[in-house]
C-alpha cells in the first residue's frame, strides 16, 4: 500500500503516453492526406486548366474546325466618350469602315469584339495610341478553314464556349476539353483535352456536291437547295449540303439566323412523286399489284369536292405499274393506295419511318407527325400516294429509297465516323442495317422498275452510259402555309427533286437533290441534269467499274 501513489503517478503517464501515441497516429497516418492538401493549399499556387477542344476532320483527314491562338482587340464601350473618334483612329490602324465600327462602340455593353487576328503592326499602333476603352487580348478561337463547305454540318462555336447548330452542337460534350484545377506543376500527362472527331464527310464529294447548288443558283433562280449524298447499305452521309451557307468563322455578322438551319434535317417539305416508289413497295409488299399490273387512267380521279388530275392533264389510258412510274402518273399511285388500303398504307409510312425523326447525329433533327394527313379524310390518303400533303425531310427521304437500294432494310444515317482521344481511336461509329422493311423480292422489283425509269421515263436525263441507274424524279407544289401565309391550299412555287441510286444492282452511294422554286417547269429539266454530274463525278472519283460496255 505503501507504494501505490507511486504506480498510481506510473499508470497515468503510460495512459498519458498511449494518448499522445494515438493522437499521433491518427494525425500523421489516418489524416495524412487531409493535412498534406491543407498544408500545399497554403503553400502552392492552384490555376484552372481547360483542355482543347476537339479538332473536326474529313474522312480523309482534311481539317474542319481547329483551335488557333491569336491576339486580338476589344472594346468597353461604356468607358468611351468620344466614340466617333476612337471609331476613326481604329478604322484607321485597322483598316476598317468606320461606321461599322461606331456601331460598336455606341452598343450599350461592357465587350465589343473589334478584330481577333491582329498583324503585330495593328498591335504595336493600338499600344501607342492608348486608347480610352480599347483592350488587347490574346485568347484560342475555335477556326474553320473551310469557310462556307459544310457549314450547316459542322455548326460553330457560340460566344458562350457552347457548340451550336450541327456537329458542334450534337457533339459537344465530347469535343469540349475538361476544366480541371491544376498546381502550378501539374501532371502533363493528365489529358484534358476534347475528343476529335472524323466525319464520313468525304471533302471533294462536299466539295462538288456544293458547287453544284451554287451553278443552280445562277442557272435555275434557286431559293434554296440541298443535296444529300449517302451510303445506301451502311448509312455513311459522304456529302450533305446546303444552299443558301455562311462563314462559321463569322457566325456573328449573320442576321438572318435560319441560315444556321441545316434544311436537310431541320425543315418540312412535300416531297412529290420521289414518294411514288415507297407506295408501290407497299403495295408489291403487300403482294396485291405486281409490275406488270394495269388500271385505265382517265386523267382524273374525283374524290368528294376533289379533283386529282395527272401532270399536265395527261391521260395515259391503260398503263402498267411501270408505266406510273415511268410516266410518274399521279392516278396510278392513287390506284396501288387503294389496292393497299388506307390502314395498312399508314402502317408502311410508319415502318419507312415517316413517322418519326432517323436519328442522325447532328443537333436539331426535326419531323412531322403528320397530324392532317393521319386525320384518315380519303383525299389526304389519295394525294399522299404521289407525294403531296404528306410532310417529310429530306434526309427521311433519303433513308427511305435506301430501304429500297439494299435489300428491303432501314438504316440509320450518321456524319462522325470515329472519335479519338488522345490519337487513339475509342469509338467507330458503324451501325448495322436494321429492320427488314420490305422483302428483297419487293426491292429487287422496285428496283429494276426505277432502272426503267432512268432508261425509258421522265428520267432519262439522269442517264450515264455504261451503269444502270435506279431513280425518280419529283415535282410538288409549296403550300401557303409552308411560305408563312395564313391560308390554305397550294402556291404556284414548287419543290423540284431526283433521287437516285448507283449502281443499281449493286449501290454505292445515293444521291438526293431538292431545289426550291427553280426556274424550271419539272425536275426533269432542273434537278435531274444535276445528279447526273454529281453521278458522273462520284463514278469517276471513286472508280466504280461499268455494268455493261456500249
Amino acid at each position: 500500500m505503501k507504494n501505490w501513489r507511486i504506480n498510481f503517478v506510473f499508470i497515468l503517464i503510460i495512459l498519458l503516453g498511449a494518448a499522445i501515441i494515438s493522437r499521433l497516429i491518427y494525425l500523421q497516418i489516418v489524416q495524412h492526406d487531409f493535412y498534406q492538401a491543407l498544408a500545399q493549399g497554403q503553400q502552392n499556387l492552384f490555376e484552372s486548366m481547360k483542355g482543347e477542344r476537339g479538332e473536326i476532320f474529313f474522312r480523309n483527314g482534311e481539317i474542319l474546325a481547329t483551335n488557333v491562338r491569336k491576339n486580338y482587340v476589344f472594346a468597353c464601350p461604356e468607358e468611351i466618350k468620344e466614340k466617333e473618334k476612337i471609331a476613326e483612329k481604329l478604322a484607321n490602324i485597322l483598316g476598317k469602315d468606320k461606321e461599322e465600327l461606331l456601331k460598336k462602340l455606341e452598343k450599350d455593353s461592357l465587350f465589343e469584339e473589334i478584330e481577333r487576328d491582329l498583324s503585330q503592326e495593328e498591335e504595336r499602333k493600338i499600344k501607342e495610341d492608348n486608347l480610352t476603352g480599347i483592350y488587347l487580348g490574346q485568347a484560342d478561337f475555335r477556326e474553320y478553314p473551310q469557310k462556307e463547305i459544310a457549314a450547316q454540318v459542322i455548326g460553330f462555336l457560340g460566344g458562350s464556349g457552347q457548340g451550336q447548330y450541327g456537329i458542334e452542337g450534337f457533339y459537344d460534350d465530347i469535343l469540349k476539353g475538361e476544366e480541371k484545377f491544376q498546381e502550378e506543376d501539374f501532371d502533363e500527362s493528365d489529358n484534358i483535352n476534347g475528343s476529335d472527331l472524323y466525319l464520313t464527310l468525304d471533302y471533294n464529294i462536299q466539295f462538288m456536291a456544293e458547287g453544284l447548288l451554287e451553278k443552280a443558283k445562277e442557272d435555275l433562280k434557286i431559293k434554296g437547295g440541298e443535296i444529300i449524298v449517302l451510303d445506301p447499305k451502311t448509312g455513311e452521309i459522304l456529302a450533305l449540303a446546303n444552299f443558301p451557307d455562311f462563314d462559321p468563322n463569322k457566325y456573328s455578322e449573320v442576321e438572318n439566323f435560319d441560315l444556321f438551319q441545316n434544311s436537310a434535317i431541320q425543315k418540312i417539305y412535300e416531297p412529290g412523286s420521289i414518294f411514288k416508289p415507297v407506295t408501290m413497295a407497299s403495295a408489291f409488299n403487300e403482294g396485291v399489284i405486281a409490275p406488270h399490273t394495269t388500271y385505265i387512267d382517265k386523267g382524273i380521279v374525283k374524290i368528294g369536292g376533289y379533283e386529282i388530275y395527272n401532270y399536265g392533264e395527261r391521260v395515259w389510258g391503260e398503263s402498267s405499274m411501270i408505266e406510273v412510274l415511268e410516266r410518274s402518273i399521279n392516278t396510278g399511285a392513287v390506284f396501288a393506295e387503294r389496292q393497299v388500303g388506307h390502314d395498312k398504307f399508314l402502317e408502311y409510312i410508319k415502318r419507312f419511318g415517316f413517322l418519326k425523326p432517323t436519328g442522325v447525329d447532328l443537333q436539331g433533327e426535326v419531323f412531322s407527325e403528320n397530324l392532317e394527313f393521319r386525320k384518315g379524310y380519303e383525299i389526304n390518303f389519295a394525294t399522299a400516294s404521289f407525294g403531296q400533303g404528306i410532310e417529310i425531310t429530306p434526309i427521311q427521304m433519303a433513308r427511305a429509297l435506301a430501304v429500297i437500294a439494299n435489300g428491303g432494310k432501314s438504316i440509320y444515317p450518321f456524319v462522325v465516323d470515329r472519335i479519338l482521344e488522345n490519337g487513339e481511336v475509342v469509338r467507330v461509329n458503324s451501325k448495322p442495317s436494321g429492320e427488314q422493311i420490305i422483302s428483297q423480292k419487293t426491292s429487287s422489283q422496285l428496283t429494276a422498275m426505277l432502272v426503267s425509269v432512268i432508261e425509258n421515263g421522265y428520267g432519262n436525263a439522269a442517264k450515264i452510259p455504261g451503269y444502270y441507274i435506279a431513280g425518280k424524279t419529283g415535282t410538288s407544289q409549296v403550300p401557303w402555309s409552308s411560305l408563312g401565309i395564313g391560308k390554305k391550299g397550294y402556291s404556284d412555287k414548287t419543290w423540284q427533286s431526283f433521287i437516285g441510286f448507283v449502281p443499281a444492282f449493286n449501290p454505292r452511294f445515293l444521291v438526293l437533290i431538292k431545289l426550291d422554286n427553280p426556274q424550271a417547269k419539272t425536275a426533269e429539266y432542273s434537278a435531274t441534269p444535276l445528279f447526273r454530274e454529281l453521278a458522273k463525278y462520284i463514278i469517276d472519283y471513286l472508280q466504280i467499274p461499268p455494268d455493261y460496255q456500249e
